[in-house]
């Protein structure tokens, strides 16, 4: 004769669980840490995406054209030719030739300030403003220049283009991995917490198995609790991670000697992350709580189904 079963649902069936305070705490701080951390990594991978697409995109929207010093050469005057042929192209905006001055500035990071530098052939740049609707054909340009004016060259900062994907790419696949391990950190961690909550409530699986309750009950019941204070200690670290990560945009402010606010801005950007920062913040604490419900629940059914077997 089969033994009727427990109903799915109780109003007291959270108190089959019994709840070690310590053990409680311990579980929500871990748990809270983690999603703190996988937090700050996916946003941190949101700002690594949106800083390179947008250094990218203005990469693409300018080129350099270098015209090197050469015995008997009236730079100057090249200068100007060099200026005037890529002005002449379809697509060049604009063609601004950069002073003597304005090039070494260039080299102060590498040499320093106060050298003088009018005894060295230092090249000369022209810079070039791209009209990325018209599509202009700068590889032609280049072939075009370096022909008609010996010792001038066109960059159009492909590879520096090249560069920064392949360091975007990396820093999004380690962010990416980080989250992940995190993730599963935070699984194993509600694996034994649920591990342990059942065999400390052992007496009570077993009477609620010798009167005929399910184990999918008798699972529910320790995921349902697990899953809440998963969800908790989720949002906790989420809510920190999303305060904390604009909070890092003033930490160079703080720091004495250090960058520019322009380069501080351009590097870091981490003041405004958007909504798709905040989304995957939120995206990472809901993954948290689910994992730690499917987690809970398939840990309780293999302590049961060896229960059964013994």
């Amino acid at each position: 004769m089969k033994r009727p079963s427990l109903p799915s649902r109780g109003a007291r069936g959270a108190e089959l669980v019994l709840s070690d305070p310590a053990a409680t705490r311990s579980l929500v701080a871990i748990v809270a840490i983690l999603t703190f951390l996988a937090g700050l990594a996916a946003a941190g991978a949101e700002v690594v995406a949106a800083s390179s697409r947008e250094w990218r995109a203005a990469i693409a929207r300018e080129a350099t054209i270098q015209l090197r010093p050469q015995v008997g050469r009236d730079i100057e005057s090249d200068l100007s030719r060099v200026a005037a042929l890529a002005q002449a192209e379809r697509g060049i905006s604009e063609a601004r030739v950069m002073s003597k001055s304005d090039a070494e500035s260039l080299l102060e990071p590498w040499l320093g300030r106060g050298l003088d530098l009018s005894s060295l052939p230092v090249p000369r740049l022209v810079l070039l403003r791209l009209d990325p609707e018209a599509r202009p054909d700068v590889r032609q340009l280049g072939r075009r220049i370096a022909a008609e004016i010996p010792g001038a060259s066109l960059d159009d900062h492909g590879a520096w283009r090249a560069r920064l994907s392949a360091v975007a790419t990396t820093i999004l696949g380690v962010a990416m991995g980080l989250v992940l391990l995190v993730v599963a950190a935070s699984g194993l961690a509600v694996a034994f917490a649920t591990r342990g909550a059942m065999a400390g409530s052992r007496e009570a699986v077993d009477v609620l198995q010798l009167v005929g309750a399910e184990d999918r009950f008798i699972a529910r019941q320790f995921a349902r609790r697990f899953v809440r204070l998963a969800a908790v200690a989720a949002l906790c670290g989420a809510g920190t991670a999303a305060l904390a990560v604009p909070l890092l945009g003033l930490a160079p402010a703080l720091v004495p000697g250090g960058a520019s606010q322009a380069t501080d801005a351009a590097l870091l950007g981490a003041a405004a992350i958007g909504w798709r920062g905040y989304g995957l913040i939120a995206l990472v604490a809901a993954t948290v709580a689910g994992i730690a419900g499917l987690v809970s629940i398939a840990t309780a059914k293999r302590f049961l189904r060896e229960l059964r077997a013994r």
